[in-house]
């Protein structure tokens, strides 16, 4: 790219249309030749991109909530009368946006017009109060409150509730105003899933992963398990904070893309002595993969037996104390 077209894409915040490409001295014949390469990619709305100064280990995620990123900054200079919304919005408020399509950028229209579905975006058709639009960045966005119940009603129940959960863990969002949120959008396609995903949502869940673990127990007719609980010496020390436990026996712990990035073997073996003493006190502990919240079926039914083989006794356990619900 030569130096006036990247002056053109930087002021426009990282992409460039095909006019900006032809006044910079290419023509149209090395823009294609430069797409098929790919050296530049196509957004949309015959807008480019030019990735190569991206890190070139930068994870597929990473790499598609860029192009989004991008995609909605473009979309939203070009269309007029829409509002960015649904999982677009969501991800511009910080949340999660695991189970989503970031194949396009998402907005309703906030003046007449009918929706449309094109290359890298799509305009959902719908009435917006002016009490439910925020401005991000420069960009009017759709509440967080709606951006979930929209997202959720166009996507799943579980993407309903790692969103949920993740509003509620970043205070001012409240259980109360989700609910709202429901019930002002309650003719909706697909609010049932919506409300039923802000029913159970709940804040003390840290993480897409806990979120989605939460939803396989509850699916899978488990003890509905305390969150964030403490867990205690016979003197009172704290042993640890656990993720989940169930029946007051089973300790189930989620597993992220690990941590132990710095000081891996002492990290490791700090981690052996905690669930060495979590044991010594008589619970049960059971980890939870990434990679197993997709076999929810056997999953569900590892933990079954692993509680059923800590159900016999209570032995002599003093915990301290569940985190309060969040939300």
């Amino acid at each position: 790219m030569n130096r006036r077209l990247e002056v053109i894409a930087a002021a426009r915040g990282g992409w460039f249309t095909r006019p900006d490409a032809l006044a910079a001295g290419y023509s149209d014949s090395e823009l294609r030749q430069r797409v098929r390469s790919g050296q530049w990619l196509r957004l949309s709305f015959n807008s480019y991109v030019d990735p190569r100064a991206w890190p070139s280990d930068e994870p597929p995620w990473e790499h598609a909530t860029r192009l989004h990123l991008l995609n909605v900054r473009m979309a939203s200079e070009r269309l007029r009368g829409v509002v960015v919304s649904h999982q677009s919005a969501a991800m511009l408020h910080g949340l999660p946006v695991w189970g989503t399509d970031l194949s396009r950028a998402h907005f309703t229209r906030v003046a007449s017009g009918g929706a449309r579905t094109g290359r890298g975006v799509r305009v959902h058709r719908g009435t917006t109060s002016a009490d439910e639009i925020v401005e991000l960045g420069g960009l009017k966005v759709t509440s967080v409150e709606r951006a979930i119940v929209e997202t959720a009603c166009t996507t799943s129940y579980e993407v309903g509730v790692v969103l949920a959960d993740a509003a509620l863990r970043k205070p001012p969002t409240t259980r109360e105003q989700l609910v709202a949120a429901v019930r002002r959008h309650r003719h909706w396609r697909g609010l049932p899933a919506a409300q039923a995903a802000v029913l159970f949502a709940d804040g003390r869940s840290e993480s897409v992963g806990e979120s989605r673990l939460r939803v396989l127990m509850a699916n899978h007719g488990l003890p509905e398990p305390e969150l964030q609980v403490e867990i205690r010496d016979e003197a009172g020390g704290l042993i640890g904070r656990v993720d989940f436990l169930l029946a007051g026996v089973l300790i189930v712990e989620f597993d992220g893309a690990m941590k132990y990035a710095e000081n891996a073997a002492d990290a490791v073996l700090a981690e052996k002595w905690r669930e060495d003493r979590l044991r010594e006190r008589g619970y049960g502990v059971a980890r939870v993969k990434w990679a197993d919240l997709d076999r929810p079926h056997e999953t569900a039914a590892r933990l079954g037996r692993a509680l059923s083989a800590y159900a016999a006794g209570t032995g002599n356990r003093q915990l301290l104390v569940p985190g309060p619900r969040r939300g």
